[in-house]
């Protein structure tokens, strides 16, 4: 009974984590909430993964990481990209993914690529080149780097958890390195060499006006306050006509002067010239009802919309959700979007998807990209918000420069402490948080916003359902049956059949998720087939991480889907070939270097 009941609540988490029903964190949660409730885990075993080693140093690498971006560190390796890269895109891949990639091995990649995103767009915009063909490389960069070693991803490091919870002890930080290195050369090979030939090359938004990229012209219109209109007299706000009518006022100008922001408790006169982003529906509603005409877009033809928008104290720029945000799953209208970060939403990409008309009512998602214009000032308060992402260089001016050098040696002890294994990983890494913070490469205020809580909960919500799988006999009774269906293969292809059905949950689910139901099947497998449980561990370990065909498998392609303005098949069309590489080189790889059974 408890082995169905078990199997049951893993299958609806499945279900949960892939129609996202709920936040994947949220879902982890409630999965150990119900486990609980049933008394499959005791309420210790239930809470025991806000203590589990795994979950602790995932927190502390994400501080340290934090630590090394806000010293600057990063731009260093951006002035090599700009000096290396040359002119032909081959070159350009190979110097880029070549930086990147063992950056990410040891700093988390989804700060890596909020980095780096910026710094690849503007590079573009110098080089002439379409950022849709090095986006896709640059987040493949940073997952073959984080497989280079333990601390290069949280999956690696849960993965690690989960070993030392079975009997067989923690990862040591450079246990796959060797595999990793040599898979890492494969890929380099592959996205500088072959890539290339796959890869879309879009128009780049960052090299065309925005008002073409986002066909601003469709949905931006200029109307002029008529004497007889019901507006003359009110403010914006009391004639509540954003409101009723989904609109956006972007401007206001009179007598030919762009009036400073905020708009919204000017008094309207006659003559007042508004510009607004509405739909044609909403529009002639307004029209109509309040009293306004509409002007041809001569302003427009003039001079750039992009030009008008950003005119004097005015921006106009892209940024980016990110995973953590509480942005995802609400609406701009709900969430008061306008009212809370000054700026105007004028249109969303989704992908390779433009969404304008009724922006209000839409739900929004991680990665999405937000066209977004306001007061200059407005952005700086955008830049220090870890929701969203500005995609502009910042100012390396904010950056502790000074810091970098001792930021790099704390990061280096922490490695080096670990690597000899004077202390564990767990003792490093927090030695090294109180060190960023005592040394001032991060300000107390900063290390709690670095880290990223919804992995933290994901963790500690998953790592239960693992105990439960354990005490309940799931994991045995599956390991069973697939022994009986698969037990007369070698043991290579049943190391091959594992690597390939984790890379393929892992397209779909978390890769958190993914190692914590893999991991202790794959090895009561071996321990039932006499192979080596290490070579499984590692195995599926590495499969967690080649999530190269979707763009929702893995949170840098998510990252980077909509500022390449991607089509789900892209990922597909590239990542395809890769994931076979990986498949034919990893368990290869595996057995060579850790043997196919035990010592």
């Amino acid at each position: 009974m408890e082995v169905f009941l078990t199997l049951s609540i893993v299958v609806l988490a499945l279900i949960s984590f892939i129609v996202e029903w709920l936040p994947v964190d949220l879902t982890a949660i409630a999965v150990t909430v119900l486990l609980m409730f049933l008394g499959l885990v005791t309420p210790e075993q239930g809470i025991s993964g806000f203590g589990n080693s795994a979950t602790i140093t995932v927190m502390a690498m994400f501080i340290l990481s934090a630590g090394i971006t806000r010293t600057g560190v990063i731009q260093i390796i951006r002035d090599r990209l700009i000096k290396w890269g040359g002119n032909g895109i081959n070159q350009q891949l190979l110097v880029m993914v070549g930086l990147v990639a063992p950056i990410s091995a040891f700093i988390n990649n989804t700060a890596v690529i909020a980095i780096f995103l910026p710094i690849i767009e503007d590079w573009c915009k110098q080089q002439k080149n379409s950022p849709s063909q090095f986006l896709i490389p640059l987040s493949y960069a940073s997952i073959l780097g984080g497989m280079i070693t333990v601390i290069g991803t949280s999956t690696n490091i849960l993965a690690g958890g989960i070993s030392e919870q079975l009997g067989y002890g923690n990862f040591h930080i450079f246990q796959f390195t060797s595999v990793g290195l040599l898979t890492f050369l494969i890929g380099l090979l592959y996205i500088s060499l072959i890539a290339p030939k796959l890869l879309p090359k879009r128009e780049s938004r960052i090299n065309s006006a925005m008002e073409n990229s986002y066909d601003l012209q469709e949905y931006l219109s200029e109307v002029v306050v008529t004497n007889t209109s019901s507006l003359v007299g009110q403010t914006l706000r009391e004639s509540e006509i954003q409101r009723k009518f989904d609109l956006d006022v972007l401007e206001l100008v009179r007598n030919k002067i762009h009036l400073p922001q905020p708009v919204a408790d000017k008094v309207l006169k006659s003559g007042d010239i508004l510009i607004i982003r509405s739909t044609r529906e909403d529009l002639l509603k307004i029209k109509n009802e309040r009293g306004l005409d509409l002007l041809p877009d001569i302003k427009f033809r003039e001079q750039s919309l992009e030009t008008v928008l950003s005119s004097g104290e005015e921006k106009i720029a892209e940024v980016l959700i990110l995973s953590n945000s509480r942005l995802i799953g609400t609406t701009l209208k709900d969430l008061r979007f306008r009212q809370r970060y000054n700026v105007t939403v004028l249109a969303i990409r989704r992908g390779a998807e433009l969404v304008q008309g009724r922006l209000g009512k839409i739900k929004l998602r991680f990665g999405d990209l937000l066209l977004v214009q306001g007061p200059k000032e407005s952005f700086i308060g955008l830049q220090t918000t870890r929701e969203l992402l500005v995609l502009e260089q910042r100012d390396i001016d904010n950056l502790r420069t000074e810091k970098a050098g001792i930021a790099i040696g704390i990061t280096l002890g922490v490695i080096a402490l670990a690597a000899f294994k004077i202390v564990p990983i767990l003792v490093s890494a927090l030695a090294g948080v109180i060190l960023m913070v005592a040394t001032g490469c991060l300000k107390p205020g900063e290390m709690y916003g670095a880290v990223r809580w919804d992995v933290i909960f994901l963790l500690a919500g998953l790592i239960p359902l693992g105990i439960a799988m354990e005490n309940s006999g799931a994991t045995e009774w599956l390991a069973n049956n697939l022994v009986s269906v698969g037990g007369h293969l070698s043991g290579y292809w049943v190391l091959t059949f594992f690597f390939i059905i984790t890379v393929l949950l892992t397209e779909v689910l978390s890769n958190n998720a993914t190692v914590v139901l893999m991991i202790p099947i794959a090895v009561r497998v071996a321990e039932t087939l006499q192979l080596n449980p290490y070579a499984f561990m590692f195995a599926v370990t590495l499969a967690a991480s080649c999530s190269f065909m979707t763009p929702i498998g893995y949170q840098t392609n998510t990252m980077v889907y909509s500022p390449g303005g991607y089509k789900f098949s892209d990922f597909t069309r590239v990542g395809f070939l890769l994931t076979l590489l990986m498949t034919i080189a990893v368990p290869s790889l595996v057995i060579l270097f850790y043997g196919l059974y035990p010592s």
